[in-house]
């Protein structure tokens, strides 16, 4: 495959002159990793001689791996390239400061503020300013000229700072969101074998010929070739879009590709290709490529994806000459991923805001031209004369001015950057607190959740296995038996059935410091059962040395259906021995025969067991304890058909079950227990017996004596949701999963089915919001559906990992209601944010209407209403978002989905301020002047200098701003708004820092704010009106909330059944867009529905014997003589000319009833009658065109 793009294939003149020193070049492993299945076999045995030959080109061991010569590896890193695939280009500031220029309401500002600018350079030649009005104000012409520009110009550089902060604040989100992914990226390493040592490696430091041990779970970071496998089986969907999982071996598809997931097995491979000379990243280079070349082409096709987070393989299916509509048709089938939940009703909000303020300043304009033109024409009867134009288009822009800027002041802009800073702020915080955040939304979702699924191993308990009881012999050793105690062929068989029954990478290793317990590497079960055999005094090790990981015959892994895992090995005389380990009532239902005491086999009926279940299997799994069969059967008659698992894996000897302990994390009960009081509910599902589940979820505190609850196994669980068919029905799953605690010996499947149950119910008040952990590959369908999912950092795969939006870099339970606390105190910033913004947006856009209604001006500047903006959005947005979390925050019950952002405490907190400031800012306006005995602001003339009056309404404006700041910390009706302060730095600097700018602008502002400077007294009264914001706060809490009827709750989220009907074709549901696309499409279903109903009676009229009955009804017309169902087709009710391919309905699409009502398949377009479907559908007596005569 030659490179399309012409990017260099990571190689230098240096490279090239190395090459030589290897066997094979970068274009011959190129080429053949891109044959599969038989083509690779025939080209690796007949080029290259197998696989041994190529790690023998390469210069490695298929053992022992690379030495790990600093040297070596540079020169193979020059030759093959790195494994780095290069991240896509970040937009420069300048780029961002461009689209940030792009908002309509800044580009509206811009032009008013040009033409401002303009007209005031502009002096109409020789005209009398008095005959135009009153347009000059006292002072001379010239120092009307020279600041004249000054309005324009402020306005124009508010603009760049507001432009600048929206651009550095999406360059430092990006910077973040990048900084986040390096992390992920830099947390992913793989197991390599160098020096015949197996470490642990960052993938960006793997190279070609570099020897991988592969594990079920694993995302393979290179291509490379099988080497060695254990029933290895891919997930290569991401490359091939085949759901199919692959089987890898040796004799038939030994080729193993970047991107794709182990799903089963394990195996070691030679690396053979990395970073862009991989499958992988070709298929980048690809996308690179078709990118620059087909840009706008993308603009429009291109999905939304968040900035920064890494593209997902798209199936590369071109080869195989699938055209564009299946292609289509496959995408549609992708769920789509809703926006998070705050995202949603934001957006909502945002949108009405919007609308109200649009509203608000259109009438502004209005009111000021309306009152300026009868004032000046009708009242005063002056004639428009040509030389005035200039100052009364001046007067214009003056009055556009105000109206875009109560529109600036109406959209609350700091929204969406309010949202930015405290999510980023709660991620960075999070990731101390053991959460590493993938998706930002997950954090704030998080926050919302009312149930978590939660798996047992390793997140409620320690993940620290020990083997603590055995039953061997038909003894039941309370403690670990004495290796004396054990017959010496039970002892032999059991030491071999552990040892070589177990990955190879699960190992012992001495304690890290002096005096502290082993380490426990790779599978923790597997570590308890070697810790087992250490304790009966054997190596496990020398065990392994006798039979290496290339003589085992046959491995069948452990997978989640199976529950079970087995090695074959060959016995010395002849014949083959297979060892199983696996879940002990699975196993034992499997065993025919027992070892007894004497270390001979005995019959094992199943009379004996139900007695070793009830005997011994029960109260180990009382206690606790994960219980665990080891068997053994020998094959010494003719070998078998190793692909009948079925046959294998029967007639088995019990050598021994053992019990094995995990104890809950000391931590654990009490983060439950906050859980419970923060009306969480916790779900433990496991693959553990449910006696162990049960009595893991009871020391847990999941389970409490005298609550009405279930625990339920996966086998009864199916069985009581399922219908005949075996379909899940919801109307069954509503009736259990409400008292559903314990869900054990679950599948992957029933995971998914549960979290998909809970989450699609409508059962209860709130629709519920899900949190799932996982750690395991199958996981990934669950923790993909959940609304947030966790992935194990330390246990969990890296499928798992891929799947999910939080890593708990921990492990622990815990973690996961730091995340509760910290996605709850993101949402309360939000909306003590709002709280502060609605209030000044209220009164802002009151003040501005009325004033200019009045005053026919806005007492409030568009300079000034930039500055408030500014402060108000930018600064107010950063105080309030960085509040840190207490608490407090789990004393409360989750909002949930339909909650709305501002409650009726919010609403009456909103609306009392804005009374409070109404009413100040309105007696200051028309009472100030006498009040302060000062000159009145009010109906000043065009470029007039600014008055102590108004800049005394403005000041006062401002400090009520920033001390109802101080008031927006509390949401829920707290008396003690200062509580906690000191411990926010960022609140208290920003307060301090937006009251000394405030001093600077009033006192140096001068003509660009519209400002002069005060006396002290008039400064004191200023604050003193300020500070009464804190003593109004105090009188609106103490008036209860239940008492206000009137009050209206705002932003509430979609219902769900409005997101699936309005989200159909959108990739990602953008709420926004739904409520402009609903706008739309009734707009355009009225219309065309006007359009068919006059061309239906057009139709109606022009058909013969129609004219002269134009009282009767259609049904009389279609039982006309004339009238013939078999006849021609009457023409089509929409003309040829006006046919619209977007609006005529397909073929075989059923008539829309003009009530509204369709038929079974309902016509899509809802606005068009086929005629084709008319002549068919006509002759029946119940025709659906008999509602016509209703609508007509």
């Amino acid at each position: 495959m030659t490179n399309p793009s012409g990017h260099s294939l990571g190689r230098n003149s240096v490279g090239e002159n190395y090459e030589g020193e290897f066997g094979c070049t970068l274009m011959d492993l190129r080429k053949l990793m891109e044959l599969r299945s038989a083509d690779a076999v025939a080209q690796i045995n007949t080029h290259y001689g197998g696989v041994q030959d190529i790690c023998a080109r390469l210069k490695t061991s298929p053992i022992e791996g690379l030495s790990g010569n600093p040297l070596d590896l540079e020169k193979r890193r020059l030759v093959f390239g790195q494994n780095l695939i290069p991240p896509k280009k970040p937009k420069t500031f300048l780029e961002l400061v461009w689209e940030a220029l792009q908002d309509v309401t800044l580009i509206i500002l811009e032009i008013a503020a040009i033409i401002s600018l303009v007209l005031s350079f502009y002096r109409p030649p020789g005209g009398d300013n008095e005959i135009c009005g009153q347009a000059s104000g006292s002072l001379d012409e010239e120092e009307e000229a020279e600041t004249g520009w000054i309005e324009g110009a402020a306005i124009l550089t508010s603009v760049i700072i507001v432009v600048l902060v929206t651009a550095f604040n999406d360059w430092s989100k990006e910077k973040q969101f990048r900084g986040l992914q390096s992390r992920i990226e830099l947390e992913q390493k793989f197991c390599i074998i160098r020096n015949g040592q197996l470490i642990q490696l960052p993938v960006a430091e793997i190279v070609v010929g570099d020897i991988a041990q592969i594990k079920y779970g694993d995302l393979l970071p290179a291509d490379g070739i099988l080497i060695q496998g254990n029933d290895l089986k891919i997930d290569e969907s991401s490359l091939t879009g085949e759901s199919d999982h692959v089987k890898k071996s040796l004799d038939k598809d030994p080729m193993l590709l970047s991107g794709t997931h182990v799903m089963e097995g394990s195996g070691r491979m030679v690396v053979t290709a990395v970073g862009i000379n991989s499958q992988t990243g070709i298929i980048f280079t690809l996308l690179g490529a078709s990118e620059e070349e087909e840009e706008e082409d993308d603009k429009k096709k291109k999905a939304k994806t968040q900035d920064g987070v890494a593209l997902e393989i798209q199936p590369l299916n071109s080869q195989e000459g699938i055209d564009s509509e299946e292609k289509e048709k496959k995408i549609s089938r992708v769920p789509k991923k809703e926006k998070s939940v705050l995202q949603g009703k934001l957006t909502r909000l945002a949108v009405q805001i919007g609308k109200a303020g649009l509203i608000m300043s259109a009438l502004t304009v209005i009111i000021l031209i309306l009152y300026f033109v009868v004032d000046n024409f009708v009242i005063q009867r002056r004639a428009w004369l040509p030389e005035c134009t200039p100052v009364y288009i001046q007067y214009f822009v003056k009055f556009f001015i105000i109206g875009v800027t109560v529109l600036v002041v109406a959209v609350p802009e700091g929204l969406p950057l309010a949202v930015t800073i405290s999510l980023a702020y709660s991620v960075k915080k999070m990731m101390k607190d053991n959460n590493l955040v993938r998706h930002l939304d997950a954090c704030e979702t998080m926050g919302n959740a009312t149930a978590i699924c939660s798996d047992k191993t390793g997140t409620l308990t320690m993940n620290r296995m020990t083997v603590v009881q055995a039953y061997i012999g038909n003894t039941h050793y309370r403690q670990i038996p004495s290796p004396d105690a054990l017959p010496p062929k039970v002892l032999d068989l059991l030491v071999n059935g552990i040892s070589i029954n177990s990955a190879y990478t699960s190992k012992i290793l001495p304690p890290e410091k002096e005096g502290g317990i082993p380490r426990q590497v790779g599978n923790k079960t597997e570590c308890a059962l070697l810790g087992f055999v250490t304790d009966l005094k054997h190596d496990y090790q020398a065990v392994r040395n006798e039979v290496p990981e290339e003589k085992l015959f046959k491995v069948y892994t452990f997978n989640s259906v199976r529950k079970s895992m087995s090695t074959i090995i060959r016995k010395p005389g002849g014949g083959f021995r297979m060892f199983s380990k696996g879940a002990s009532e699975i196993m034992l239902r499997k065993c025919n025969r027992i070892l007894d005491k004497n270390g001979e086999t005995t019959a094992f009926r199943s009379k004996d067991r139900d007695d070793m279940a009830h005997n011994v299997i029960e109260p180990m799994a009382n206690e606790g304890l994960r219980t665990i069969c080891i068997a053994y059967r020998d094959f010494d008659d003719a070998e078998p058909s190793w692909d009948n698992e079925n046959e294998i894996l029967t007639e088995l000897t019990c050598i021994a079950v053992v019990g094995i302990e995990d104890p809950v994390r000391p931590e654990v009960p009490k983060a439950i227990s906050k859980c419970r009081r923060a009306g969480i509910t916790v779900r433990m599902v496991t693959g553990d017996n449910v006696n162990t589940a049960r009595a893991i979820a009871t020391k847990c505190g999941i389970l409490t004596p005298g609550d009405d609850f279930l625990c339920l196994e996966g086998k009864e669980f199916n069985r009581l949701i399922r219908n005949e068919k075996g379909e899940v029905e919801q109307e069954k799953l509503d009736k259990i999963w409400p008292k559903l605690r314990v869900l054990a010996r679950s599948s992957p499947t029933d995971k998914h089915t549960l979290v998909k149950g809970i989450i699609d119910s409508t059962v209860g008040e709130q629709r519920q919001v899900v949190a799932v952990t996982g750690d395991g590959t199958n996981d990934g369908p669950a923790l993909k559906k959940a609304d947030v999912g966790f992935a194990m950092g330390i246990a969990g795969t890296d499928v798992a990992k891929e799947a999910s939006d939080i890593i708990l870099t921990d492990d622990n339970f815990t973690s996961i209601v730091k995340a509760v606390m910290w996605g709850r105190n993101v949402y309360d910033s939000i909306s003590k944010f709002l709280q502060f913004q609605l209030t000044v947006n209220v009164v802002a856009v009151i003040v501005a209407f009325t004033g200019a209604c009045i005053t026919q001006d806005s007492p409030l500047k568009a300079v000034q209403m930039l500055w408030v903006n500014l402060i108000m959005d930018t600064f107010a947005s950063l105080a309030l978002a960085t509040e840190p979390p207490t608490e407090s925050l789990l004393r409360r019950r989750p909002y949930g989905r339909n909650k709305p952002l501002i409650s009726r405490t919010m609403m009456k907190n909103i609306l009392g301020h804005a009374v409070y400031q109404l009413t100040v800012v309105f007696v200051l306006v028309f009472a100030g002047d006498k009040l302060f005995d000062i000159d009145s602001g009010r109906k000043a003339p065009l470029h007039s200098p600014p008055s102590q009056h108004y800049t005394i309404v403005f000041n006062t404006f401002v400090l009520m701003q920033l001390f109802n700041e101080i008031n927006s910390r509390k949401i829920h009706g707290e008396k003690n708004v200062f509580a906690g302060i000191y411990r926010n730095i960022i609140f208290c600097s920003v307060v301090l820092g937006t009251f000394i700018c405030q001093i600077l602008i009033v006192e140096f502002g001068g003509k660009p704010f519209s400002c002069t400077n005060l006396n002290m007294e008039q400064w004191m009264w200023c604050l003193f009106i300020g500070i009464g914001e804190l003593l109004w706060g105090q009188v609106i809490s103490a008036i209860p909330t239940q008492s206000l009827k009137f009050l209206k709750e705002a932003g509430h989220g979609a219902a769900k059944e409005e997101i699936t009907k309005d989200a159909e074709g959108l990739e990602e549901i953008d709420l926004a867009e739904m409520e402009l696309r609903r706008g739309q499409v009734l707009w355009v279903r009225g219309l065309s529905r006007i359009q068919t109903q006059i061309q239906v009676v057009k139709m109606f009229y022009s058909y013969p014997g129609m004219k002269s009955r134009n009282k009767s009804s259609i049904h009389h017309f279609m039982t006309q003589p004339g009238y013939n169902a078999d006849d021609e087709p009457p023409p089509s009710f929409i003309d040829d000319h006006e046919e619209d391919p977007g609006l005529v309905p397909k073929s075989g699409t059923k008539v829309l009833l003009l009530d509204g009502e369709a038929t079974p398949n309902d016509n899509k377009n809802n606005n068009a009658v086929d005629g084709n479907q008319v002549q068919t559908i006509a002759s029946h007596a119940d025709s659906p065109l008999q509602s016509l005569e209703t609508s007509v």
